[in-house]
């Protein structure tokens, strides 16, 4: 089959290549024409496609990459991959995923399928997506379902191959249709009553952890009045062998996952006429650990940060990556510089960020932070030399000081 795939970034991109390894003509497709160069040269910044799998995909004539989406003619699916990040009064925003119907809408022919990966409210499916592309396309025998995303960025053992898959169409056909597809690359699909139940899958799956990361949170705050050890309270819990996840806790949540599909489960439950009041507490407590955390590490120096020279040990959202959405280390950074602090900051994976560049981790500084220790990260530094280092990691790892959280 001809697959077109909207949007190249980390969904799209492992999608494109997953489904050209299975055999299946694609069409990588995404508005932004540096990323297209860029993917033509081999070059991705996605951790699970490599640069060699991308040239060898495309000498064989098995994926071609484009910003026109004319260049899609042909084919009789359609996978939607945009990004649906949150506004700024933290409202779902659509704007990326209305675009993308509106361009299928343009080269679409008849009796295609559309399925939906982007993370969105429930009901997107049925009331966004099957109205504009219908409207657009002026056809009535389009086939559509829902197959929302599950990539861990960065994740050694759960790929889009062996992460099973919920799938659901508007219709007995586009179920069995896009069941087909997924069931051609990945080795589980798992085929739900409706796409709301699927879209709700996605929503709910990472809210649970929104919230859990939430309690832990707030536990930690318990511990440091109490004076005693998060980290060691929640690994006596876990011994317990049922009925118990641990989750530790952190400067926040990052990602698109965790932080925004709450947001989009919280605007669905408004839809309905429910005030989520568990969902917007977790946003919020979450949200207010920078500034938490900030106050705790004043108070460690002293009561006062003014002139402090503070490095950071890795600032994307989660470790050997190089993914800065939503990243909590970002957060932390300006908390940090609005109480007069002088920070710095050590990844391997970012060269700069917001105008400054990675630097290499100092003895002259009076407070390192550990907040996304990369495994290439080598903290001997620190050790020889005794500088002042607070954990602040998501883990259970001990990097040779004590947890702070």
């Amino acid at each position: 089959m001809r697959i077109t795939v909207v949007g190249q970034g980390y969904v799209g991109l492992p999608i494109s290549v997953c489904a050209a390894e299975a055999g299946h003509t694609v069409f990588g497709f995404d508005i932004d024409e540096k990323k297209i160069s860029k993917l033509k040269l081999g070059i991705s910044d996605s951790p699970e496609v490599s640069s060699d799998k991308l040239l060898d995909l495309q000498f064989q004539n098995k994926i071609k990459f484009s910003s026109s989406i004319k260049d899609s003619s042909g084919s009789t699916i359609f996978i939607i991959a945009v990004p649906t990040p949150l506004d700024s009064e933290h409202k779902p925003d659509l704007s990326f995923l209305t675009s993308a119907c509106g361009l299928i809408a343009q080269v679409i022919e008849p009796r295609s399928l559309i399925v939906n990966e982007s993370t969105s409210y429930i009901g997107t499916l049925r009331n966004l997506i099957k109205p504009i592309v219908d409207r657009q396309s002026g056809l009535t025998d389009l086939s559509y379902a829902v197959a929302p995303e599950r990539i861990d960025p960065g994740n050694k053992f759960w790929s889009v191959k062996n992460t099973p898959r919920n799938i659901a169409g508007l219709t007995t056909m586009a179920t069995q249709q896009s069941a087909d597809f997924y069931s051609s690359f990945c080795d589980s699909v798992n085929v739900v009553s409706s796409p709301e139940v699927a879209e709700c899958s996605k929503l709910f799956e990472n809210t649970f952890r929104q919230v859990n990361i939430a309690l832990v949170n707030e536990l930690s705050e318990v511990a440091n009045k109490l004076n005693f050890s998060t980290h060691e309270a929640i690994m006596a819990a876990a011994t317990k062998p049922f009925g118990f996840m641990p989750f530790y806790p952190s400067v926040g949540v990052g990602g698109h996952c965790i932080p925004v599909d709450p947001s989009y489960l919280s605007y669905s439950a408004e839809m309905a006429g429910v005030d989520a009041k568990f969902i917007k507490l977790a946003n919020e407590v979450n949200s207010a650990m920078p500034k938490m955390i900030k106050e705790r590490i004043k108070d460690y120096l002293g009561g006062n940060l003014i002139g402090k020279q503070v490095q950071i040990a890795g600032i994307s959202y989660k470790p050997d990556i190089s993914d800065l959405r939503e990243s909590p280390a970002l957060d932390l950074i300006k908390e940090l510089e609005m109480a007069g602090a002088i920070v710095s900051w050590h990844d391997p994976y970012i060269d700069e960020y917001n105008g400054t560049q990675s630097e290499a981790l100092s003895s002259e500084i009076d407070l390192g932070l550990i907040v996304t220790p990369h495994s290439q990260i080598n903290f001997s530094i620190w050790k020889k030399t005794n500088v002042k280092v607070i954990d602040l990691s998501a883990n259970s790892n001990n990097y040779g000081w004590p947890k702070f959280l």
